[in-house]
Formats: structure tokens, sequence, C-alpha cells
């Protein structure tokens, strides 16, 4: 991958993965707090389990124009985490995980209002959707600050997530 840069808000930056990105994704996803609500048994990525998510989401790129991007600090090129979209039962569904210690810094909210103007701007979709564990109400509060309404709560990953919409604003 080429690192291309898809999208800048005032702090933050979205690029597209690079092969050397494995050793930041295994440090996001190595951290059991990071974990806590995104796997059920709390495992942590693995090598190859970060190597499979990135060819994940770059054949998800490839098939839809979508995926989860590497995300740094504009200045220094500091990695805060990833974000994005993927698709999800035929929908594109907007993620985010932070680093521990980015935290609290509303990197999330900036980047999601990011990536919704972006979606809206650049895809045809009249709407996109969201979903966090009912539990992680930092990330729910992040989805209803960018404009979602919840929807309808569902297993993923054998945990139960509260499902939000955001749909394309009327002109």
């Amino acid at each position: 991958m080429s690192g291309d840069i898809l999208l800048e808000t005032p702090r933050l930056r979205l690029s597209w993965w690079t092969d050397t990105a494995i050793d930041e994704l295994m440090a996001l996803h190595g951290d059991a707090e990071v974990m806590r609500f995104l796997d059920v048994e709390g495992r942590l990525y693995t090598r190859e389990k970060a190597a499979q998510r990135l060819q994940d989401w770059r054949q998800e790129r490839d098939e839809h124009g979508l995926g989860k991007l590497r995300l740094t600090l504009r200045e220094g090129d500091i990695f805060v985490g990833r974000a994005g979209f993927s698709p999800h039962e035929g929908v594109a569904e907007i993620g985010y995980s932070l680093c521990r210690e980015h935290w609290g810094q509303g990197y999330a909210k900036e980047i999601a209002l990011g990536l919704s103007d972006w979606f809206f701007a650049s895809r045809p979709d009249d709407s996109f959707i969201g979903f966090a564990h009912v539990d992680n109400i930092a990330s729910r509060v992040v989805l209803e600050r960018i404009g979602m309404t919840e929807t309808h709560q569902a297993e993923i990953a054998g945990m139960p997530h509260q499902f939000y919409v955001k749909h394309r604003p009327s002109s």
C-alpha cells in the first residue's frame, strides 16, 4: 500500500496502511483495555492477526473503496489508531479504535466527524451505520455527537452492541 492520505482534520491524518504498519496495529490491538469491547474473550492481536486485518482492509479498499485506515497526528506523524468504514451486511459501517494514550482528547469525535463529511461528499450512499458495545459509553457518545441515531441492538462477535444510523443531510 502506498500510504496515500485519504483525509485530514485539524489535528489528524488518515492514510492507507503500509506494509510496515503491523507493529503499530499490534500495539493498538495488543492492549487489553482497547480490546475489552472488541473481543468477547479479550484476545490480543498476534502478528498473524495484524497481518490478516491489514490484508482484509486492503481487500475492502480494492472491492468497495472503503476500509479502516492508519490514524496519525498531523504534527509528527504519531500513530493514534485506526478509523474508517468497512462493509457490514451490505452497508458502510464507521469504526475507530484509538491507542489508550490518546483517549479523552477528542480525537475519536474529530475523525468520526471528518469521516462522516468525507463519506457523504464522496459516496452516493444515503446513510451509513455504526455500532458499539452496549457498555462502551465513550464510543456510543461519539456516534451520538456526530449526529447518529440509535436503531436496534444486536450481537456482534458474541457481545451485545447498540446500532446507530446517520442519513445523508438534506440540502
